[in-house]
């Protein structure tokens, strides 16, 4: 055979032998430099560094390479966290890395050595541990949650009355309807966790936000509706009872959608954090929906006098509870907000408008009647933040849920504030226009 007649000629096996000689060098090469690799940080045992809070340091990388023109690239995965200012070359054939601490959290190095832009070898096990420079200020000034808030607790037996009272007006005929002809509810789904968290994913390249606040807004985005979308729908003319039956069914929708559309767009934009979806806080909000507006079924059904008495006063309730919303947002929301930069504020004004504008067209599409229209586009464009709040903060470390946290609350503040000038534009074009309305 032709292999066999190579194999027997004495230039052949020469050849071979330097053949076989060479796969073996190289071999014990990769093996050597995998178990002894070429870069290291101090003595070589630790990969995890810490470094306080808004501070610079220097980070010294020891390389064992014996080629002469070898350089040193670091990069960081977080660069919220830390930031890489400069390398520099120092004696001994190692390096100097200057780095800018940020917010608190956990930041991977990538470290390449290159030699006439060749890769040698490249590390990504380093990382540095940014710790707050003063734990103490942190918990007292951090964002903690809204169920923390005293202010919602002075609010609760309010909000609990206007719920009964919305359930006195939940008409049984229009649950049945909907039930035959859903919709609206399948619009506002499609709305809330379909299309929403893609604009909320391109507001955040668009305006090319750090991974927190990307994070933050395609959470919020992802979020179902809620707000007290049901009490916008009752002063500018909704449908209340596919106000609720949507808000109702697209928090059940939540338990599945949510986690589902938060992790896809997660991992698009390269988060290493794994998100807990709040699952006992989405069955509060549900009870917390459920339990009054069936008592106010109740009431209307059996106690017909205070349930015209409550809907008497649903609309002064449902004012006073948007006012103090508004205002109990902006208290909390102070101390996160102090350093906030206008390219979220500019993607955190447009999504409620977006979510409006995106629920009328779909609801005009399908040709559903006026109130119903309204409905459907306040349900898309007003989402619970408070659900999206709570999942920043039991997936991300105190500093940096209280970064991307910003996302939300100016959401929130946004759909509350653009909302409450709908209602006062209304009021008015009502009361100086009454033949057109």
């Amino acid at each position: 055979m032709t292999m066999l007649a190579i194999c027997t000629m004495p230039g052949s096996r020469r050849l071979l032998s330097i053949l076989l000689l060479h796969l073996l060098v190289t071999g014990w090469v990769k093996r050597t430099s995998a178990d002894n690799p070429y870069l290291s940080i101090g003595d070589g045992t630790a990969s995890e560094f810490s470094f306080p809070e808004h501070s610079r340091g220097v980070l010294l990388v020891s390389s064992h390479y014996p080629g002469p023109n070898a350089w040193l690239s670091v990069n960081s995965l977080e660069p919220t966290v830390v930031t890489v200012e400069n390398i520099s070359a120092s004696w001994g054939g190692g390096f100097m890395v200057g780095l800018q601490s940020g917010l608190t959290g956990l930041a991977p190095l990538q470290l390449q050595l290159l030699e006439e832009s060749q890769l040698i070898e490249e590390r990504t096990d380093f990382r540095i541990h940014v710790h707050p420079s003063d734990p103490e200020v942190v918990v007292r000034l951090g964002l903690g949650h809204f169920s923390e808030n005293p202010v919602l607790y002075a609010l609760l037996p309010l909000i609990f009355l206007n719920k009964c009272a919305f359930g006195c007006k939940v008409e049984v005929e229009a649950l049945q309807s909907l039930v035959r002809q859903p919709h609206p509810v399948l619009l506002g789904i499609l709305g809330q966790f379909v299309v929403m968290p893609l604009y909320g994913y391109l507001m955040s390249l668009a305006f090319s936000l750090p991974k927190p606040l990307a994070l933050g807004l395609v959470i919020s985005c992802s979020s179902p509706g809620g707000g007290g979308g049901y009490l916008y729908s009752l002063l500018l003319g909704g449908d209340v009872t596919v106000a609720i039956s949507m808000t109702l069914l697209s928090t059940i929708a939540a338990t599945g959608l949510m986690p589902l559309s938060s992790t896809f767009y997660g991992w698009l934009l390269g988060a290493h954090e794994t998100l807990h979806v709040p699952f006992l806080k989405i069955l509060v909000t549900l009870l917390f929906i459920a339990v009054p507006i069936s008592s106010g079924m109740l009431v209307k059904c059996k106690l017909p006098r205070l349930s015209r008495l409550l809907l008497l006063l649903i609309k002064p309730f449902s004012f006073t509870l948007i006012v103090g919303g508004l205002f109990m947002a902006y208290h909390m929301g102070a101390f996160i907000l102090a350093n906030v930069q206008p390219p979220i504020v500019l993607a955190g004004i447009t999504v409620p408008i977006f979510g409006l504008v995106l629920g009328y067209f779909l609801a005009w599409c399908l040709g559903l009647p006026g109130p119903q229209r309204r409905t459907v586009s306040i349900e898309v464009g007003v989402q619970n933040s408070l659900l999206a709040l709570a999942v920043l903060q039991l997936s991300f470390q105190r500093a940096q849920a209280d970064f991307a946290s910003q996302a939300p609350f100016i959401v929130a503040l946004s759909s509350t504030s653009e909302m409450l000038l709908l209602v006062l534009g209304n009021l008015a074009y009502n009361k100086f226009c009454p033949a057109c309305s």
